[in-house]
């Protein structure tokens, strides 16, 4: 007998030929642990596990989350969910701040796990210069990292200002350069944004976004404002009453909430009259969502909207929609009519939203 060895390995199957023999039952065992070869694979490349996670506050459930989360390197997670819906209750847990059952795996320590809290005070008895500096036991000076991330955020001016002195955007800039400095594997951004006016959260979102380009840590941003998550969220968790309702990529969970695209237009009575003949999707009052299962239905939609001279958007990752959508077919509602209450995910297009206007 020849000392061969030969390794065949697929997607159903692990098969490993010692000398050109193997029997039937040796192959099955391979093949039926397959998936346990995999799931050890993606383990090992994983940060943080979830489990079954169940959290009470008396006789109040606030977490219920039976699937499995997985947080691996370089993952972009945005958390959404309405008051209540277990956000940062969730958060809280992984941090081991609160008590739960189930199971969290990780192999980080504490340290190793950074977070933004939405609230966060310092004291005003030095200017936040030297507040940073004690904190991160550092100097600006020689700490060439420091002073990059004070660079990055334009925050020089503010050094020799006391904290209660300093704007909201501010504060959150310091409270961001301080987390960052952690330069921890996995953090957590709790409403970093939340009381800035538009034009200071569009930048500060930005800059998180450049900061963080390329780079292996993953983050968690818990935020309300769904324009944010379609910026910097590579993968959506949506939370209700303390139930996962749903959790993977962005554009494949917008697929299969939402279909191909979907085309939104002011709620009006002629507008719903004109576009009784498409698809719609449950959306804000103020809106009708249209729903596009392929590029042919997509392109007919846009020439009615055309023809009758209405403004509409066009957009195939439009997390409120999709939000919405989701939680409808969670509680066993349908999300669209007819067609689009299927359950199959495939991969949507990495498009931007544009604005059209009739001509």
């Amino acid at each position: 007998m020849k000392d061969s060895f030969i390794s065949i390995w697929n997607l159903s199957k692990c098969v490993v030929c010692i000398g050109g023999a193997l029997s039937e039952l040796t192959a099955y065992v391979f093949a039926a642990d397959f998936p346990r070869v995999l799931r050890r694979r993606m383990e090992a490349n994983m940060l943080l596990s979830i489990n079954h996670l169940q959290v009470q506050y008396g006789k109040q459930t606030a977490l219920d989350i039976e699937q499995n989360i997985m947080i691996e390197p370089g993952d972009r997670i945005g958390i959404i969910g309405s008051n209540g819906a277990g956000k940062t209750t969730l958060v809280k847990s992984i941090l081991g701040l609160t008590n739960y059952k189930g199971s969290i795996q990780t192999e980080l320590k504490k340290e190793e796990i950074g977070v933004h809290m939405q609230y966060n005070n310092y004291t005003n008895t030095m200017p936040v210069k030297n507040v940073m500096e004690t904190l991160l036991n550092t100097s600006i000076k020689k700490n060439r990292k420091l002073q990059e991330l004070i660079h990055f955020f334009e925050f020089e001016p503010c050094l020799k200002k006391r904290y209660s002195s300093l704007s909201g955007g501010q504060k959150q800039r310091f409270t961001i350069i301080m987390v960052m400095m952690q330069d921890a594997p996995l953090t957590f951004y709790d409403e970093v944004t939340s009381g800035l006016d538009f034009e200071t959260r569009q930048k500060l979102m930005e800059k998180l976004l450049e900061w963080y380009q390329g780079k292996e840590n993953a983050l968690c941003i818990v935020s309300h404002y769904y324009d944010e998550l379609e910026l910097l969220a590579d993968k959506v968790l949506v939370l209700d009453q303390g139930k996962l309702i749903a959790f993977g990529n962005k554009e494949m969970l917008f697929e299969k909430y939402c279909g191909h695209a979907v085309i939104t237009i002011d709620n009006s009575e002629k507008n719903d009259m004109l576009t009784k003949q498409f698809s719609h999707l449950l959306s804000p009052g103020h809106l009708i969502a249209l729903s596009c299962q392929d590029v042919v239905e997509e392109e007919k939609i846009i020439r009615v909207l055309l023809e009758q001279d209405v403004n509409f958007k066009r957009s195939n990752h439009d997390i409120e929609i999709m939000y919405i959508n989701a939680k409808a077919l969670y509680y066993g509602g349908e999300c669209v009519d007819s067609h689009l209450a299927q359950d199959t995910m495939k991969g949507g297009q990495n498009e931007e939203k544009h604005e059209y206007k009739a001509v």
